[in-house]
């Protein structure tokens, strides 16, 4: 957990009450809050240079330009939209004021209990259907479903197979849930606690590995010569992301760099990682404990860059180290297997996967709602010449929050401001929260319907396939 929360300006909620002028609003408190957003955003903000240089946008500029239209509001309504404008701002798809929900009504019937899959999150709006499904002519595979959908159409001569991932977790297939909560004896209306959850979520990402891996050998025995990856509309997920990208090549990848924001978060975060990798070497054999401590070593250094703090703009409030999947950037699928600390140095070992189950051309297709994990699954397969990116530039969402984030409530309107705390750079050094360039563009927006978006997947397609395979073509010259 961060340890950072600056707060100048101290009262709360009573401040509202006791400064209020006879007008019935008093704009002093939400100026508070404002100015407490404005050094969380000094000291916590991964994206700070990215904003002022790539965006640019002045971010004291802008919190300068919001204490004016605070002085201007005339409720508590213009007061929250003037917080909402610097995120919008922005445009950094993981800044966020959180506000507190309004009482709930007294007297009213009492909600009915949510089953247990809706109660820890599981929610099938998370998977929308995709483009790739409404292509002219797609075919489903026979006894396919909703959990990662997958088909096969024609596109210029070529048979294509088309795979669906609407979102990187679990949490978008409740079906999953529930089978998990049968097979695990769990009841439909019991309180989950955090390792009931955790029980929940093993079950059901080592059923989507298994789901994933045989839609791949269907779409293999259907004969389909390139793959197109459906995942527009995929707001993110989780590391399973960086398991998924290497399910799809034989080719070792090498994940994206690492940045995080100096400071205790980080500092804690790399103590208990090198603290956590020497415990394991004291009782590791021989070969084992000289990785372990090389590895601790490298936690060492990352904590002395997150202990180096920044007392200006001047200096760079961002450290370097490891990548995004951890101290370990590149690794085969059982390398790690049945070694306890693998998933402190290599977050995908925690998957149960497979390399290259897929081995042939493959094309991904995002668009402008593709955030976050979504983006880092692109990045890493366009990074390593594995994937011909097709489509729009995808949201700028980029790295997010690490064990927990750092959030800052405001004092007054007990709002909570989430930044995010790190950075993936990607193979060029740009932010990933620029978003994933395409290398074949579409005219399409995320707002178009999925027929029209589809037929303009369809005019392109041929073309994308043929730099598709050019691209395997190359890359399977060089392995030789």
């Amino acid at each position: 957990m961060g340890r950072i929360l600056l707060s100048t300006f101290t009262g709360g909620a009573l401040l509202f009450a006791t400064c209020a002028s006879a007008s019935g609003f008093d704009p002093k408190p939400w100026l508070a809050d404002l100015e407490q957003a404005r050094q969380a955003f000094h000291l916590k903000y991964a994206n700070w240079s990215w904003v002022e240089s790539e965006r640019e946008v002045k971010i004291d500029r802008l919190f300068d330009e919001s204490a004016d239209r605070l002085r201007k509001a005339a409720d508590e309504g213009q007061a929250r939209a003037v917080f909402d404008r610097i995120a919008s701002k922005l445009a950094d798809g993981h800044v966020e004021f959180d506000w507190p929900a309004p009482s709930p009504s007294i007297g009213g019937a009492a909600p009915e209990p949510p089953d247990l899959c809706d109660s820890i999150g599981y929610d099938s709006r998370q998977n929308a259907p995709g483009v790739g499904q409404s292509l002219p002519g797609y075919q489903p595979l026979p006894a396919s479903t909703d959990v990662l959908a997958a088909g096969i159409v024609i596109s210029g001569g070529h048979t294509v197979g088309v795979l669906r991932i609407g979102v990187f977790q679990p949490e978008g297939f409740p079906d999953l849930c529930r089978a998990a909560s049968r097979s695990l004896r769990i009841p439909e209306q019991a309180k989950c606690d955090d390792a009931c959850r955790e029980t929940i979520s093993g079950w059901a990402y080592d059923h989507l590995a298994l789901i994933l891996e045989e839609r791949l050998r269907q779409l293999k025995v259907a004969r389909a010569e390139t793959l197109l990856v459906d995942i527009t509309h995929n707001g993110g997920g989780s590391e399973w992301a960086e398991a998924v990208a290497r399910v799809l090549t034989p080719k070792l990848l090498l994940s994206e760099r690492l940045g995080f924001v100096r400071g205790e978060h980080w500092a804690t975060h790399w103590r208990q990682i090198a603290k956590d990798l020497r415990s394991y070497a004291s009782t590791a054999s021989p070969p084992d404990r000289k990785q372990l401590l090389e590895l601790a070593a490298q936690a060492d250094a990352a904590l002395a860059e997150a202990n180096t703090t920044c007392s200006s703009h001047s200096c760079d409030r961002i450290g370097k180290a490891g990548f995004s999947t951890g101290l370990v950037g590149a690794s085969r699928s059982g390398a790690l297997s049945g070694k306890k600390w693998a998933p402190d140095v290599f977050s995908p070992s925690q998957y149960h996967y497979h390399d290259g189950v897929w081995d042939g051309p493959l094309i991904v297709l995002v668009d402008q709602e593709t955030w976050s994990a979504a983006e880092e699954f692109a990045a890493i397969l366009q990074d390593n010449s594995i994937a011909v990116v097709m489509g729009a530039r995808t949201g700028g969402a980029g790295c997010g929050h690490t064990d927990g984030g750092t959030p800052t409530t405001l004092t007054n309107s007990r709002a909570i401001l989430n930044l995010p705390d790190c950075v993936r750079f990607r193979a060029d050094g740009s932010n990933e929260v620029r978003g994933i360039l395409p290398d074949v563009v579409l005219a399409s927006r995320a707002n178009d319907g999925l027929r029209f978006r589809a037929e303009l997947l369809a005019a392109k397609l041929p073309a994308a396939i043929e730099q598709a395979k050019l691209l395997h073509g190359t890359k399977a010259a060089h392995a030789q």
